[in-house]
C-alpha cells in the first residue's frame, strides 16, 4: 500500500484488512511504503496494526513506492492497492478466488458490473485514457489503470519498472504482457470508491503529461 500522509485512512482501513486477510486463510503480509521521511504518523498507526512500514527508496514518487514495495514483498502472490479507502479490503477475496487459472486479476471499473464513484468528467477521463492504452498498447482489458490488482509475485519481480508516477501501472501491464505472451488476465467487476478522508496526490497537468508520454514511450520505444 503506497502511502502518502494517509494517517487518517490507514487507522480505518488497515483493522479492515487485516479481517479480510484473515478470513480468507492464508498467510499474508501488509506492507505499507511511507514517504522517504515521515510526515505524520503513519509508521505509528502501522505498528499499532500490525503492518510493517518502510520508507520509499529512490525518490518520493509513487513509483517509487512501487518498487519498494515490490522488492520488500515475500509472498508468491503480490497485491496492490490504494490507502485512501477507495479499494474496499473486503474486495480481496474475489482477488484471490482466481488465482488458479490466471497470472493477473483486475479490479475492473469497466467490464459488466463495474462502476466508479468518481465524477461523470473523472469518468469520462478515465474511460478515454484506458481505452487508448488498452488500444495502443494492446492491452487485452479495459480497465488498465486501476492499481487494485492481483499479481503472480515471480512475474512482477522479473520487471525493471522506470516510471516515476501513477503511470507505472499501465508500465507493469504492459510489461508483463510483452515479457509473458501467455499471461493470463481476468478482470473482476469492482466498484470504485471516493477516497475517505484528505486530498487527492495526483496532479491533474502532471497527470495527463505523464500518462501521454509514458504511453508514446512504451509503445514505440519501449
Amino acid at each position: 500500500m503506497p502511502a502518502f500522509l494517509e494517517e487518517e485512512n490507514l487507522r480505518i482501513l488497515l483493522p479492515r484488512l487485516r479481517q479480510a486477510l484473515r478470513q480468507t486463510s492464508e498467510s499474508f503480509e501488509i506492507l505499507v511504503v511511507d514517504t522517504p521521511h515521515p510526515l505524520d504518523n503513519t509508521a505509528a498507526v502501522c505498528a499499532q496494526y500490525g503492518a510493517s512500514c518502510f520508507p520509499r527508496n529512490g525518490g518520493d514518487g509513487y513509483g517509487d513506492a512501487v518498487r519498494t514495495g515490490i522488492r520488500r514483498a515475500r509472498g508468491s502472490w503480490i497485491l496492490v492497492m490504494d490507502a485512501d479507502g477507495s479499494h474496499p479490503p473486503e474486495f480481496i477475496s474475489r482477488l484471490l478466488s482466481e488465482r488458479p487459472n490466471h497470472d493477473v486479476i483486475i479490479a475492473s471499473r469497466y467490464v459488466n458490473g463495474g462502476f466508479s464513484e468518481n465524477t461523470l468528467l473523472q469518468r469520462l477521463m478515465s474511460l478515454v485514457l484506458n481505452l487508448s492504452y488498452s488500444w495502443i498498447l494492446g492491452l487485452p482489458c479495459k480497465d488498465v489503470s486501476n492499481s487494485f490488482k492481483l499479481y503472480r509475485g515471480s512475474f512482477l519481480r522479473s520487471l525493471s519498472l522506470r516510471c516515476e508516477n501513477f503511470d507505472i501501472v499501465e508500465e507493469i501491464l504492459f510489461k508483463l504482457k510483452r515479457f509473458n505472451p501467455q499471461l493470463s488476465i481476468i478482470e473482476v467487476p469492482f466498484i470504485f470508491k471516493k477516497r475517505m478522508f484528505g486530498q487527492t496526490k495526483r496532479n491533474l497537468p502532471l497527470f495527463i503529461l505523464t500518462y501521454i508520454y509514458t504511453m508514446i514511450r512504451l509503445r514505440f520505444i519501449q
